[in-house]
């Protein structure tokens, strides 16, 4: 018998397509130019975005476009091992891949020689931390009224115990067989991250692909409930 399905059911309780609750707030921080707060599951995550201001110093300027920094960082007490504070390989990955995805979003062509800065703080993790930083920057960059072409999103699916399987726990996480990270422009479906750790069928993967689509769509709705709540309240 599995030890992490069960009559169809996965350890806490939901069924394979399911998300974990997922909680948005746009505007938290008095200080930044945009943020949001997100709770996703055990993850609690903040996003805080600067700018667009000068980039300094003057010879990393772009006379073109504007340079996108997404800075990705895990607080020491975000894991249940005290983790090292600063930057590691991991968190260096992240920062990279999620500046690349936000900034084929944004119109950098209107900001030249600027830097938008987004910062990324996990302060409590539980699996999909990549996915849920991505989503909550996504909410400070509109909140903070950056132009892009749309609000992009990020979800993972992946395999447990042979099955495909929406937003993975931590457990899931740790022993499942595989792991699918995408963010997404909701309207156009152009994805702007895929990242696969593990190994799954070509198949398993038309499968896991189109539940994680699935899954950054709903999201998607609550990322503009969370924006309209601040702006119409």
């Amino acid at each position: 018998m599995s030890e992490l399905i069960k009559d169809g059911l996965r350890i806490d309780g939901r069924k394979p397509d399911e998300l974990r609750p997922i909680k948005i707030e746009a505007g938290v921080l008095y200080r930044a130019d945009g943020s949001c707060y997100l709770e996703w599951g055990g993850n609690k995550v903040l996003a805080a975005v600067y700018g667009p201001r000068e980039a300094i110093p003057r010879h990393i300027q772009d006379p073109t476009k504007a340079l996108v920094n997404a800075r990705y960082n895990m607080a020491s007490f975000s894991v249940k091992e005290r983790k090292r504070p600063g930057p590691d390989r991991r968190s260096t990955e992240i920062s990279k891949v999620t500046s690349e995805a936000l900034e084929n979003v944004i119109f950098t062509e209107l900001f030249p020689r600027t830097t938008i800065d987004v910062n990324i703080e996990v302060l409590d993790a539980e699996a999909g931390t990549r996915c849920a930083g991505i989503t909550a920057a996504a909410v400070a960059l509109a909140d903070a009224g950056i132009p892009m072409r749309d609000i992009p999103v990020a979800c993972a699916a992946g395999k447990v115990d042979g099955v495909v399987v929406l937003d993975l726990s931590a457990e899931e996480d740790q022993q499942g067989d595989a792991d699918l990270p995408i963010a997404i422009s909701p309207r156009s479906e152009e994805i702007l991250l895929l990242q696969m750790d593990g190994h799954l069928t070509y198949k398993e993967f038309e499968e896991a692909l189109e539940l994680a689509l699935k899954g950054a769509k709903y999201v998607s709705k609550l990322q503009k409930e969370a924006l309209m709540k601040k702006y119409k309240g």
